[in-house]
């Protein structure tokens, strides 16, 4: 694939994974990227992942028909990027490598060596000529690891955003961009809100036709909608007006409290509703609408004198990722002791601009007459 007249694509798609980063659910695949710049020097953006370096240095040699490169640009040293940057040492030991510092010390890490005698260590503001392109080099601390660069090439106006910007899946499956991007970047990048608004003033004055990731399609129209998801994303502002309800329900009574508030919130008018089973749902995809739509609903029974465990692990992820700027409503179940309600307001103490509503429904093992009431309290609320 070329991306530009210069810039080629030489990266692999992985179908035999199952889980990213051992948690994701990616049943389409993942794409490790990687890319080459051909001019009088040329430089391979970053490595791929293990169990493809075979077919990775096949790609950087059928893009220099035969010739070595001089550089292997690191952006980002989780291995899934990282791990055949000693693959293409061995296979190309004239080239150098150009990376941050923090990035040469982890690769003493993975490695055991740090390639004194290759390095070109970058940082902020270096520059690195290939003749005719010209690359800049952006510090991106914490977009998600320390050592993270990212890098703007100003002839063909492109810009390597290392993992920003990307997704899960594949690049031979066609799927909505901004749901695996979202799943992406909630699970993963979320809780560098800070670091990665910080990285969007750096770009902002850069003319970018193009962006190049390290996973997920290359893009390249109507780059504003995707700068301005990653910008709310990142301040933790609300996509879309909507209820989320996230339950768990052990005999089904708060599933049949959690489907009545359902009904109740279409019925008076609320378009977006989104019901989530935490015990059957991928977690991440809870995660996701917890931080996509305006308003949260929580509804759990108190077990073992505290919640159930998978509601806990839910809100734990939240808080995690710096959940803030939301309505948030509790249902409780408790056939004896109902404290869900409290104990989940509590886990929320410091998370940042939540507003509370009203009305708490308090179940007492199954829905009753007053319980309804609630629910329907509730529920103009939310809808209000």
């Amino acid at each position: 694939m070329n991306i530009t007249c210069d810039i080629k694509y030489i990266g692999v798609n992985d179908h035999n994974i199952d889980l990213f980063e051992g948690q994701y659910i990616v049943p389409n695949g993942m794409a490790y990227n990687s890319y080459i710049i051909l001019d009088e020097k040329t430089a391979v953006m970053d490595s791929v992942g293990e169990g493809f370096g075979e077919e990775w240095l096949g790609n950087i040699d059928g893009a220099l028909g035969g010739k070595a490169p001089d550089y292997l640009i690191v952006q980002h040293m989780e291995p899934d990027h990282s791990t055949n940057i000693i693959s293409f040492a061995k296979a190309y030991p004239e080239a150098k490598i150009v990376a941050s510092a923090k990035a040469f010390a982890m690769m003493k890490n993975f490695f055991g060596t740090d390639f004194a005698d290759r390095q070109v260590v970058v940082g902020e503001g270096s520059a690195l000529s290939l003749g005719n392109h010209q690359l800049t080099f952006i510090a991106a601390p914490m977009v998600h690891w320390p050592e993270v660069i990212v890098t703007y090439d100003s002839t063909d106006k492109v810009l390597f955003s290392a993992d920003g910007f990307g997704k899960f899946g594949a690049l031979d499956v066609e799927e909505d961009w901004a749901c695996e991007a979202r799943r992406y970047y909630m699970g993963i990048v979320g809780k560098y809100g800070a670091q990665v608004q910080a990285l969007l003033k750096k770009i902002a004055g850069l003319d970018i036709e193009v962006i190049c990731p390290l996973h997920g399609p290359v893009l390249r129209e109507n780059l504003g909608y995707y700068i301005n998801l990653y910008d709310i994303w990142s301040g933790y502002k609300v996509e879309e007006e909507g209820v989320v309800i996230a339950y768990t329900s052990v005999y089904g009574n708060t599933k049949a409290a959690v489907m009545e508030l359902a009904k109740k919130l279409q019925e008076k008018g609320c378009k977006k509703v989104a019901v989530n089973d935490l015990a059957r749902y991928d977690m991440a995809e809870a995660v996701e609408d917890a931080f996509r739509y305006s308003r949260v609903v929580l509804a759990t029974t108190t077990y073992n004198a505290d919640i159930f465990p998978f509601m806990r692990t839910f809100i734990d992820h939240l808080i995690e990722r710096n959940f803030s700027n939301r309505t948030v409503a509790f249902i409780e179940n408790g056939s004896w002791a109902p404290m869900a309600a409290k104990i989940m307001k509590g886990m929320l103490e410091k998370s940042k601009n939540i507003t509370y509503t009203d009305t708490t429904v308090k179940i007492m093992s199954a829905l009753d007459a007053e319980s309804a009431v609630q629910l329907e309290a509730m529920a103009a609320e939310l809808c209000r």
